[in-house]
């Protein structure tokens, strides 16, 4: 009850976590798709498939800035310069970020799969950026990137992420339209995308999530510049997002947001649908005063949960 509660139902303090041995070495791949379906059909492939890769991520690049400044600092591909050749040049590119962990002792199996897994992709055959960082490095990526931005001023501005469940058969609309006429541009900050098969998570959660298996996670990671009144400041960006949820509930694509601001309880309830009243119960058990986060304005301290 507890996850996906908004702090609604308690507060995790103490949680043990299962210990297992670490390994040594990621091999770290990004390939690009032109073509929308093709990048999500593989996708989808993979989120299947047996032993692929341990981690699977996708992207959206569309700026005229070049690969290597799109993307996260601590990507560094073995072949640079063509890397840097490819420009989206306003096009939007979607990319596919993989990564399978390894120790150095069975470097030579490791290749030979991700070889093979590699074949039954249908990405731009020219590339395929690949990488080897320790797991450590990995695992720290953010960080690095978190060090470089606060050096320049870049850290500790504005956020308003957005982040979306959208079902499978609905993807393609979003992205029609989204990528297509909403958004111009990814230099403000990271646009992911990528699918999540639904039979994986833990059911009892009060977490929302689209009605179909298989649902899409888009997230939208910009960062604002406080002093800007163009397309990177917080103005801006907060219309583009009012903007893609107007078109969600327009077109009616059964879209959910990720940790959602309403601000009354009529909208929460169409948030929560058919969980409206599981949530509600929950409420009531372990929270009969309302004490904990009244701020979000789901519940108010005279309720009654009769």
């Amino acid at each position: 009850s507890v996850l996906g509660g908004l702090g609604q139902f308690g507060i995790i303090t103490k949680a043990r976590i299962l210990l297992e041995p670490a390994p040594t070495m990621v091999k770290w791949i990004r390939v690009l798709y032109t073509d929308f379906t093709t990048f999500t059909r593989d996708q989808e492939k993979l989120i299947f498939a047996e032993k692929a890769f341990d981690y699977i991520e996708g992207f959206v690049i569309k700026n005229r800035t070049g690969l290597l400044n799109n993307w996260r600092l601590s990507f560094n591909p073995q072949d640079p310069v063509q890397a840097s050749k490819f420009k989206s040049d306003g096009r939007t590119l979607f990319c596919l970020e993989l990564a399978k962990y390894f120790s150095l002792e069975d470097t030579f199996e490791v290749n030979q799969e991700v070889e093979k897994h590699l074949s039954h992709l249908n990405y731009i055959s020219s590339t395929l950026f690949q990488t080897e960082v320790t797991y450590v490095d990995f695992l720290d990526r953010v960080h690095i990137s978190e060090v470089k931005l606060r050096s320049k001023g870049l850290w500790d501005v504005p956020h308003p992420w957005l982040n979306l469940f959208i079902p499978k058969s609905k993807i393609h609309n979003f992205a029609e339209v989204v990528f297509g006429n909403i958004v111009k541009g990814t230099s403000n900050g990271p646009v992911l995308i990528y699918p999540v098969n639904k039979s994986k998570w833990d059911k009892r959660t009060s977490v929302v999530t689209p009605d179909e298996d298989i649902f899409y996670l888009v997230a939208f990671l910009a960062s604002a510049v406080p002093s800007s009144n163009g397309p990177d400041g917080l103005e801006y960006i907060l219309n583009q997002n009012k903007r893609i949820l107007e078109y969600c509930e327009r077109a009616h694509l059964g879209v959910k947001q990720y940790l959602p601001h309403y601000t009354t309880q009529e909208e929460w309830q169409t948030h929560y649908g058919p969980k409206w009243e599981i949530f509600k119960q929950r409420k009531s058990i372990y929270d009969p005063l309302a004490i904990l986060a009244p701020g979000q304005g789901i519940f108010s301290k005279s309720i009654t949960f009769s």
